[in-house]
């Protein structure tokens, strides 16, 4: 029903309104009594070697939906109807914003991708907190945090301090993103120093609570040998939980889309099927480089329980999708939990 009717509908929307068009819709039909539990029985599929332990975190399934979907953590009880085993709203900035100039989303139906440069859109943490507080179900929640487009780099640690600081009673995980392409001048925070001082400075600050999250880092898919080595030392001598891989690409030569096409759409990140091969290689260079030290969530390109299996081979624990659904449709979830029902990596 998705494929033939729902997306080609939504597909005539741009993007963006797509977007919005889809969420209105899911809080409004989502908590209709009789269609919720239509919904949750529809999509309602564990099974027992579905479950997995990652960074002292129990996950029912190793399905979340990836941050970018839900920034403002507007539909969480919502999308846990689906099945996810674990949903990441943001990224957060400390004040509200408008993000960048619209348009900024961009489908490219012929790579199966998208291309964004939203710059963390958000109501800002203060708004997010008051949802959580109300929130219903039980599903794990991890905060993506970030700083705002006004905040110098030099005094980006006050952004993810207070991002922290406001969500840590009310999520499951941190996400610091500095991998964003969409903000000026973010992804200068990847480099090792700078990256080393935010990751600490961010770790010591949640080991003053008394049940400290587990620290992920979210990073790019376009960095180098060079720079993936930096990673692994600096997560292991930060001692954060673990690495997200991979954030959108700012790589054209993966498309097939027509380069005129791709010109006149201008700046962005591109996620999707084409992000496939390269976040997997990116995964498996992390876990095989580190000796599986730390734990890694494998994203980009998920369509199918092959690419699924595919990140988890090359390393992952945990996997995320996004674009996928947006192509695939809703029922990719469970498809995915059934294809990996009694799978273990050989």
């Amino acid at each position: 029903m998705y494929k033939k009717i729902i997306k080609p509908l939504l597909f005539l929307k741009n993007p963006e309104s797509a977007h919005h068009f889809t969420f209105s819709w899911i809080k409004t039909l989502f908590n209709l009594p009789l269609l919720k539990q239509t919904i949750r029985g529809s999509f309602a599929f564990e099974h027992k070697t579905l479950e997995r332990e990652v960074f002292g975190l129990k996950f029912k399934n190793p399905i979340g939906l990836a941050a970018g979907f839900d920034k403002d953590a507007k539909l969480i009880d919502e999308m846990s109807l689906l099945g996810f085993g674990f949903i990441e709203i943001g990224t957060l900035t400390p004040k509200p914003q408008e993000g960048n100039p619209k348009p900024r989303m961009f489908r490219l139906p012929q790579d199966q991708a998208l291309i964004n440069r939203m710059g963390f859109n958000n109501g800002g943490v203060a708004e997010a907190v008051e949802r959580l507080k109300n929130r219903n179900s039980d599903v794990l929640v991890g905060g993506n945090i970030g700083k705002n487009k006004v905040t110098e780099n030099k005094d980006a640690i006050l952004d993810y301090l207070f991002c922290l600081h406001a969500l840590h009673a009310h999520v499951d995980y941190f996400v610091v993103n500095v991998s964003s392409p969409n903000t000026p001048n973010l992804r200068e925070l990847q480099e090792k120093e700078p990256l080393k001082k935010l990751l600490s400075v961010v770790n010591e600050a949640n080991y003053t609570y008394d049940k400290p999250r587990p620290i992920l880092l979210k990073i790019a898919p376009d960095l180098t040998n060079g720079q993936l080595d930096d990673i692994i030392s600096i997560v292991k001598e930060t001692k954060i939980a673990g690495v997200i891989a991979t954030n959108t690409t700012i790589d054209r030569e993966v498309l097939k889309t027509p380069t005129k096409e791709v010109e006149a759409i201008g700046a962005g990140g591109i996620s999707g099927k084409v992000l496939n091969e390269r976040s997997t290689e990116v995964i498996r260079y992390l876990t095989q480089k580190s000796e599986n030290a730390f734990p890694v969530i494998g994203v980009g390109g998920i369509f199918t329980v092959e690419d699924a299996k595919a990140k988890l081979e090359a390393g992952a624990s945990l996997i995320q999708i996004y674009t996928g659904m947006i192509y695939e449709g809703p029922s990719l979830v469970k498809r995915l939990k059934k294809g990996l029902v009694n799978y273990s990596v050989q």
